[in-house]
């Protein structure tokens, strides 16, 4: 059975779920599940695990991610990109000196309002759910953080291309908005295509149709981003029963572990000791 993570290159104009059942039927598996959606208008990167790794979701979802995104100034639509139908036009369109003299106030860690189309979930629904029936959904502002915020340059008339690096929740159609408010004008999000999440790069990544079994990333080499502790081998009994054990000089958060030769997954120290938090062994249901 395969067990590990892919690196897919998600097309624009299909779902992230969509792009997951490519991925399925390519690799003939059925277990496979993406680690953070993308926009259907979005492309790039979109991570994967296969067999057990779906269960990697919350470690690859907190990993921070780069973006290369379009804006074009002058209209706003209700889903703050260029698919929305048109709320509001303005005849202000900041000047590329305007636009780089506002771009420092939106880097750091700000308060993001989400879209009203996004997937973030209101009383058990999610937002562009409630959208669809005309519904506004109470969204609060999240903290995220945005580590830079470049231009790249002009592309068309009123339409700069941006490069941004960013925290997992971070939408840039909020950027896009954030921005030109700040510059009193209005602006949708044309194109966006993420380059990197995590240490997965577009460079590397593959197409969901043209997924093969030796795209798939063992899970040790998948998580070689922790740090790695070899248990001692007579630990390997206790270890398989999800027993705690007693491991000494262990890093203070999450580790990759083995023993015996056996990659068991994720691992971290509790009251009791050290665990496996995450099992990702293949010879185990």
């Amino acid at each position: 059975m395969l067990n590990g993570v892919i690196n897919i290159d998600k097309p624009r104009g299909i779902s992230s779920s969509l792009a997951v059942s490519r991925v399925r039927r390519a690799l003939g598996v059925r277990k496979a599940g993406h680690m953070g959606t993308l926009d259907p208008m979005g492309e790039g990167v979109l991570v994967m695990g296969v067999g057990k790794c779906t269960r990697l979701f919350d470690y690859f979802l907190g990993k921070s991610k780069t973006y290369e995104a379009s804006f074009k100034f002058g209209m706003t639509t209700d889903t703050l990109d260029i698919t929305g139908a048109v709320t509001g036009e303005t005849a202000h369109i900041p000047t590329m000196s305007d636009i780089i003299s506002a771009l420092p106030r939106l880097i750091g860690k700000i308060s993001q309002l989400p879209p009203q189309y996004s997937a973030k979930s209101v009383g058990g629904r999610r937002a562009y759910e409630l959208a669809r029936k005309g519904i506004a959904a109470e969204l609060r502002p999240s903290e995220v953080t945005v580590y830079s915020f470049l231009p790249i340059g002009e592309i068309g008339e009123n339409e700069y291309m941006f490069s941004v690096e960013c925290s997992s929740g971070t939408y840039i159609r909020s950027l896009c908005r954030d921005l030109a408010e700040s510059l009193g004008s209005l602006a949708v999000m044309t194109s966006l295509r993420r380059t990197r999440c995590g240490a997965f790069t577009i460079d590397d990544a593959v197409s969901p149709d043209e997924a093969r079994a030796e795209n798939v990333i063992p899970p040790e080499k998948a998580l070689a981003g922790l740090p790695f502790v070899e248990a001692p081998s007579e630990q390997f009994k206790r270890l398989s029963c999800g027993v705690p054990i007693d491991l000494p000089g262990v890093p203070d958060g999450p580790f990759a572990l083995g023993c015996a030769g056996v990659f068991f997954g994720i691992a971290s120290r509790g009251e009791r000791g050290v665990r496996v938090t995450v099992n990702l062994r293949e010879d185990e249901v």
